[in-house]
């Protein structure tokens, strides 16, 4: 089963549009409401921390054997080329031996003393073969043999003790829950329970059962499921995901159960939560890498959350670095501007709205003021049109040019609830043809599992300004849903070099 696409999600069948459409605030239960009330403490991704690692070993193996070389026969610190080959060659042998099996993996960084022993094992082969070949390639005169046991026991006695740290770093991170998942269980009956029971049995597994969401009525769903609580039924799902916060649920419906499963997703895709379907007990035997693993646990990917893992690290580099640097760059502009606003009109320079961010949350914003003071829209009731007797004469301009954007970039910089590359947030009560967005536009909240940005995919290609129409809103939405499935840091920056052209020249549906 490959993961499912938005045509699947997207497609009208009878009931998807109110599916998509978050509606009012589900009543939980007791249980359900204390749990998604509990507040969150900071979580770490354990791929991040496995390739962090795997950098660390290749990097000490790589300066190890080039400062011994260094002083160990008196040179410079740049090698030539035998030890160059050799000492590149065998570090990044052993990191990529190491990936292979699993080496990096949760379960082996936290694992028992013994497993150490497998990691210098590996690094004893490499070492050991890359003597060989450099013998056979008539090397042996040019490598020191004395250079390369002091490398090789330096390298055995490096690993090891950074495995003991990162042994010891990992099992505390794991019982303060820095490295937990939180999982719901979406099904009930045996195939619930005997899921369960395996990710039970894994003691080092990241993944943290919240507890199980099944429709079946009471005599033949019970209040709990392998000892987890029953929290609701499908309906109430999608809230507590948002509200608690998940990073993971896990289906135990059969595959053949497609109608429920597609039901089910309409309503959970527009979440920014990975969403398995469990193969646990499937009579369906596919090849071993066509699943994802929980531990042991074979699942198969329906949907991921956009940006996880790295990429949550690197777009938060890339806000934070290149959002510092425009800062610096714009406060000249910056300045003439809120100077222009002061001078025009009586009120404030800045102007404050509630507008909804990553996860639906609200967040306040910062623009300059566009409007008379005593005419601000705080929640976008009505939107700005053109010759808008409500904006100011360097409002007209400075929206007209989108000036008044400026001081997101304290929002990003700062406070972090934006980005500078994203689906622009819309303001709380913003509506087109009278109708609130989610209420016309199926889907509308999966903009949402991003972070907002300053400026975006619908922004540059023409999609800026006034939203009157169902098709204005429609379009916006499409474009910020396909920059989400197609986001990469080199998309980001192709649509902020894009910005200042668009800018300039779609100007039709900005005032």
């Amino acid at each position: 089963m490959a993961k499912i696409g938005l045509d699947d999600l997207l497609r009208n069948d009878a009931g998807s549009v109110a599916a998509m459409r978050p509606g009012p605030k589900a009543s939980l239960s007791a249980l359900a409401e204390e749990i998604a009330s509990r507040p969150r403490a900071r979580t770490y991704s354990a791929n991040v921390i496995s390739s962090v690692v795997a950098a660390a070993e290749l990097m000490f193996l790589v300066v190890s054997g080039v400062l011994l070389r260094a002083g160990y026969l008196q040179t410079g610190l740049l090698p030539d080329v035998p030890y160059a080959a050799l000492i590149v060659g065998s570090a990044l042998t052993t990191v990529v031996a190491l990936q292979s099996l699993q080496f990096y993996e949760l379960g082996a960084l936290r694992g028992p003393i013994p497993a150490l022993v497998r990691v210098a094992a590996v690094w004893s082969a490499v070492a050991l073969a890359a003597l060989a070949i450099a013998f056979i390639f008539k090397l042996g005169n040019e490598i020191s043999r004395g250079w390369f046991v002091g490398w090789y026991g330096i390298g055995l006695l490096g690993l090891m003790s950074m495995r003991l740290i990162v042994r010891t770093a990992v099992r505390s991170m794991l019982r303060e829950g820095l490295l937990d998942r939180r999982t719901a269980i979406v099904g009930g009956g045996p195939a619930a329970e005997s899921l369960l029971r395996a990710l039970d049995a894994q003691s080092d597994s990241e993944v943290r059962v919240i507890g199980v969401f099944d429709d079946r009525d009471e005599q033949r769903s019970p209040e709990s499921v392998g000892g987890y609580p029953k929290l609701g039924t499908t309906d109430d799902l999608v809230d507590f995901v948002r509200r608690a916060n998940l990073d993971l649920v896990i289906f135990t419906l059969p595959i053949t159960a497609e109608d429920r499963i597609l039901s089910m997703l309409r309503k959970l895709w527009v979440l920014p939560v990975d969403i398995r379907l469990s193969a646990h007990q499937s009579k369906l035997r596919l090849r071993p890498r066509t699943y994802s693993y929980i531990g042991s646990v074979p699942v198969l990917a329906v949907t991921d959350r956009p940006i996880a893992d790295w990429d949550v690290v690197f777009k938060w580099l890339f806000d934070r670095v290149v959002g510092a640097c425009l800062l610096v760059l714009l406060t000249p502009l910056m300045l003439a501007t809120a100077l222009a606003v002061k001078l025009d009109s009586k009120g404030p320079v800045f102007f404050r709205q509630r507008r909804y961010g990553f996860n639906n949350e609200l967040i306040e914003v910062f623009k300059f003021r566009s409007m008379y003071a005593d005419q601000a829209d705080l929640t976008a009731s009505k939107l700005a049109t053109r010759d808008d007797p409500r904006v100011t004469r360097v409002g007209r301009i400075i929206r007209k040019t989108s000036l008044d954007e400026l001081p997101q970039l304290f929002n990003v910089v700062f406070k972090g609830n934006l980005s500078l590359v994203g689906p622009r947030p819309h303001a709380v009560n913003a509506s087109a043809e009278n109708r609130r967005y989610d209420d016309i536009i199926d889907g509308y909240f999966a903009r949402h599992r991003v972070k907002p940005g300053i400026t975006g995919w619908a922004q540059i290609k023409g999609w800026r300004g006034e939203t009157d129409t169902l098709e204005k809103i429609q379009k916006r939405v499409e474009h910020d849903l396909y920059y989400i499935e197609n986001w990469s840091v080199f998309f980001d920056l192709y649509i902020l070099a894009a910005t200042p052209i668009a800018l300039a020249t779609k100007t039709e549906n900005a005032y």
